[in-house]
């Protein structure tokens, strides 16, 4: 995909007065290796290089943008740590996709009690309700649109080892998840979120959560196999795509009598 060329930092100095443009938050004075980092985020988001691909080495990258290696490094050491991208010894750099089976669950903190996520397999995934709507205000207010913008909402039951573990109500923005259906989410084998890398385009590459204690509703109970009073764990889940732009509402109910959340924290 050809792209237009971009701006070339003026030295390869500790610090340089050049902000960069990609996250329209920089201050005046930023170092270099961060404004190298906008560029490369740039050409993530831009689809220059595709989740899954190798980018280019830091010496290519260096002589692009007229910098060190040293510099390349930095910004590309801070990528890999934000799960952008993957270094892989001898093979190169390559874009972070949620494809790959270390990062299916990159978002899903919860673990089970014994055992663990490996061992317990995959999830299975039932699509209980796939439809097209209006948003509300309170949904378009968490995902920036306008209320009345058109949604994709779904509700999806994940079960572990046969039993109905999580309940999810996600809402999507409309236009970038166009021909989204409930048939092509229930014929997806793998993880929701690599789905829309590979049709759609759309990466999510962080996400925000809220979580509370709640009482099920009828229905709710119904579909996780629970009796009304079982207190339920309430994930509420921004999920964000690069410059901070949300594209996932997602809400979730989660079983803990087998399974509790997990969150390291350093």
């Amino acid at each position: 995909m050809a792209t237009a060329a971009p701006p070339t930092p003026a030295a390869d100095t500790d610090l340089t007065s050049g902000a960069a443009s990609w996250g329209g938050q920089a201050p005046s004075f930023s170092p270099l290796y961060q404004q190298i980092k906008g560029l490369i985020l740039q050409s993530l988001q831009q689809g220059e290089w595709k989740p899954g691909e190798v980018i280019p080495s830091e010496f290519d990258l260096a002589a692009r943008y007229k910098v060190s290696q040293g510099t390349v490094r930095k910004a590309i050491d801070e990528l890999a740590a934000d799960n952008l991208l993957v270094r892989r010894q001898g093979r190169g750099t390559f874009v972070a996709t949620h494809a790959e089976q270390h990062v299916q669950y990159r978002f899903l903190r919860l673990q089970p009690d014994s055992g663990t996520v490996d061992a317990e397999g995959p999830a299975q995934r039932d699509i209980v309700d796939c439809k097209r709507q209006r948003a509300s205000a309170e949904v378009a207010r968490l995902l920036g649109l306008r209320a009345g913008d058109p949604v994709l909402q779904a509700r999806r039951l994940l079960r572990f080892a046969g039993v109905p573990t999580i309940l999810e109500d996600i809402w999507l923005p409309g236009g970038p998840f166009k021909g989204l259906t409930a048939e092509r989410l229930s014929h997806h084998d793998g993880p929701m979120y690599a789905l829309f890398e590979a049709e759609f385009g759309v990466r999510m590459v962080r996400a925000d959560e809220k979580l509370r204690a709640v009482l099920p509703d009828a229905g709710q109970a119904k579909l996780l196999d629970i009796a009304p009073a079982t207190p339920l764990l309430s994930v509420e889940r921004i999920a964000y795509t690069y410059h901070d732009v949300p594209m996932e509402l997602r809400r979730g109910l989660y079983r803990t009598d087998t399974h509790h959340y997990r969150n390291q924290l350093s």
